[in-house]
């Protein structure tokens, strides 16, 4: 007879540690990317006579994802496509590389422009947890992790970074892939059944389920609460300082 394993708040008493996301886990960043996201598609799809581009494509075809399988998903979703290119393409609309690089200057001009900073809740949790003597690290599809977490101020508290820069680098596949959580366990010295996974996206919930890792927790930050447990979280909270009496 086989244990059954408990996936429930009284798991966070015994992991070591917490793998975040950034975007709409950390920092509310997720609105800076669908303004980005927005500038870039509602143009290009308005020049292509498709249908407009709407922030639930954001949710359906990107949030999550690496921005070059961003773009893929969301041009197959009107039926069309690009060559792929290379990651050195400029901005442009020539191919799915330069469509992405394209977001990515839109991105850094919303992130210059308005600026960023932690969600309150989140940052208590950030904490209380390292407080408690947790270990954490920031896993994110994003290539712009290290500027988001300057511009938020909390650059600080994260020695591990395993981002889009580190994954191309690497290798890995993103999310829903188990890979980059599964690299930043392997970078804290831990199994992926010690860490708890914290997520808002399908794709990172995804992730984190099929990495059987310690615990998945979903952040519903308006995905909804039962798409988040679906996809495969175990818990859901609307902010993470719900979960600091859980805490050891």
């Amino acid at each position: 007879m086989t244990d059954t394993v408990i996936r429930d708040l009284s798991r966070l008493a015994t992991a070591r540690a917490f793998l975040f996301d950034l975007d709409g886990v950390l920092t509310p960043t997720v609105v800076v990317h669908m303004r980005a996201w927005s500038r870039l598609f509602s143009s290009y799809l308005a020049s292509r006579g498709v249908d407009d581009y709407t922030d639930d494509d954001y949710y359906l075809h990107i949030d999550g994802k690496p921005r070059f399988d961003g773009v893929l998903s969301l041009l197959a979703s009107r039926g069309l496509s690009l060559p792929d290119g290379a990651p050195a393409d400029e901005p442009g609309d020539a191919t799915a590389w330069a469509l992405g690089n394209r977001k990515n200057a839109e991105f850094a001009t919303e992130l210059a422009e308005n600026g960023v900073a932690p969600y309150p809740g989140s940052l208590d949790f950030l904490t209380a947890a390292i407080d408690a003597g947790y270990q954490v690290a920031v896993v994110s599809s994003s290539r712009n992790a290290v500027a988001v977490l300057e511009a938020a101020g909390i650059r600080d508290r994260f020695e591990i970074i395993v981002d889009g820069l580190v994954a191309a680098t690497e290798g890995l596949p993103g999310k829903p892939a188990p890979d980059t959580y599964t690299r930043a366990a392997e970078l804290l010295g831990l199994t992926p059944a010690e860490c708890v996974v914290v997520e808002d996206a399908h794709s990172g919930v995804q992730a984190g389920r099929d990495g059987d890792f310690g615990l998945v927790v979903g952040v519903d930050r308006g995905v909804g609460a039962q798409e988040l447990l679906d996809s495969g979280a175990d818990i859901v909270v609307e902010d993470l300082d719900e979960l600091i009496p859980a805490l050891r």
